[in-house]
């Protein structure tokens, strides 16, 4: 993995449009490696790491049982990803990453509510879309899309296929449209994104690493606010309205006393 360290708004903005049609994740400190909610949440509370394969299906099971009391249409339920990305949407831990098209919308989430180092994690799609892993160079991304019936249990489900997929569900919600949303796949739970992506090839790195100073916030985030990417647009209902909040209480309008009218 290459590792960028940036300086100013300007050269993030330039850096990432040399990485045309890549996929992105903002974190909100440098020092996070890249695991889905799923793989944090069991390294923290489940050190049996030979019972996370059962652990994972009966979560999947439980959800599909009593999700459906609340859903218009419970047909969702059956498709393995679009399953998944529903428990994601409303906060389960699940084995997908959240990725967006946007360098912009990553450089949000990593630098929205931090005072740290943070870090947007660039992502080659179009060479990963092309590639295989070393070991296995039959498991392209359409040999083993999770969309396909049958090949989640096959290829993810084990927990033993050091592989990654990118993509989206066939049918996208509303929040993965404003977010300009993607999901990185991984076979494994135990290991980082960056050592899964180690297994596929050799040559250009596949993942770039933006670490952004503090110093860079006050600009970013007044740029990505101009830029109409708040918690507003990017969530478009009451709860993303009301966190958009937090933002409004740093800016201030010349002519404008602070507490004046929005």
């Amino acid at each position: 993995m290459e590792i960028v360290h940036i300086d100013s708004w300007e050269q993030f903005v330039t850096a990432t449009s040399a990485c045309d049609g890549w996929a992105f994740r903002g974190l909100p400190d440098a020092d996070w490696q890249l695991f889905s909610s799923l793989s944090r949440y069991l390294h923290s509370f489940v050190p049996d790491r030979a019972s996370w394969r059962q652990r994972e299906e009966r979560a999947l099971r439980i959800f599909r049982r009593k999700a459906h009391i609340y859903l218009p249409d419970p047909n969702v339920l059956v498709d393995d990803i679009r399953c998944l990305a529903l428990m994601q949407h409303h906060g389960a831990p699940t084995r997908m990453l959240d990725f967006t098209k946007s360098p912009f919308v990553a450089a949000f989430f990593a630098l929205n509510r931090t005072n740290r180092s943070a870090a947007v994690f660039a992502l080659d799609t179009p060479t990963l879309w092309r590639a295989a892993p070393r070991h296995a160079p039959g498991l392209r991304r359409e040999a083993i899309d999770p969309r396909v019936p049958g090949n989640f249990e096959r290829y993810f489900a084990p927990n033993d296929q050091d592989i990654l997929w990118v993509g989206e569900p066939e049918a996208m919600d509303r929040r993965l449209v404003a977010q300009s949303g993607t999901f990185v796949v991984p076979g494994v739970l135990d290991k980082p994104l960056d050592a899964i992506i180690g297994q596929y090839g050799a040559g250009p790195a596949l993942m770039r690493k933006f670490v952004l100073p503090p110093a860079l916030r006050a600009d970013a985030m007044l740029a990505l606010y101009r830029m109409n990417i708040t918690h507003a647009t990017l969530f478009p209902d009451l709860d993303g309205l009301a966190r958009s909040i937090g933002y409004e209480l740093e800016i201030t309008w010349p002519g404008h006393r602070v507490g004046g009218p929005g």
